[in-house]
């Protein structure tokens, strides 16, 4: 199975979340949307350790089952289709989620949130964990 981690599962699998780190070490693959790697280096750059997450990331990304998802014109258009759904529903949801859930559906991964808006997104495989 392929996971793409939100960033609050990665934050959560970092603080030793049992539940995450059991669904990541089950699957064959674990992918990173670079709208998550941006919101994790915002984060690190305003708390005060900033070195050590870092090199915790890196370490994390060094892993050969670990893949770093770019934003390619697929994922643009991805992103455009959920977004225009999201709007006539009348549910729109973050931006840079909406960009995350793109990379989950185009790359065929269950995205692990514990967001709960994530669910108003049609066709996404979610691994939902409850807060």
């Amino acid at each position: 199975m392929r996971l793409l981690l939100d960033t609050n599962a990665y934050s959560a699998l970092r603080e030793g979340h049992a539940e995450v780190a059991g669904q990541v070490r089950r699957a064959e693959r674990v992918l990173l949307s670079v709208v998550v790697l941006g919101e994790l280096f915002y984060g690190f750059r305003h708390g005060s350790r900033y070195e050590d997450n870092r090199r915790s990331l890196e370490a994390f990304l060094d892993h050969p089952y670990v893949i770093v998802v770019p934003i390619t014109v697929t994922t643009a258009d991805r992103f455009g289709r959920i977004a225009a759904s999201l709007r006539r529903k009348g549910r729109p949801i973050p931006t840079n989620d909406v960009w995350v859930a793109a990379h989950a559906m185009e790359t065929g991964a269950e995205l692990v949130t514990f967001d709960q808006h994530f669910q108003q997104i049609d066709g996404l495989a979610l691994r939902f964990l409850p807060v």
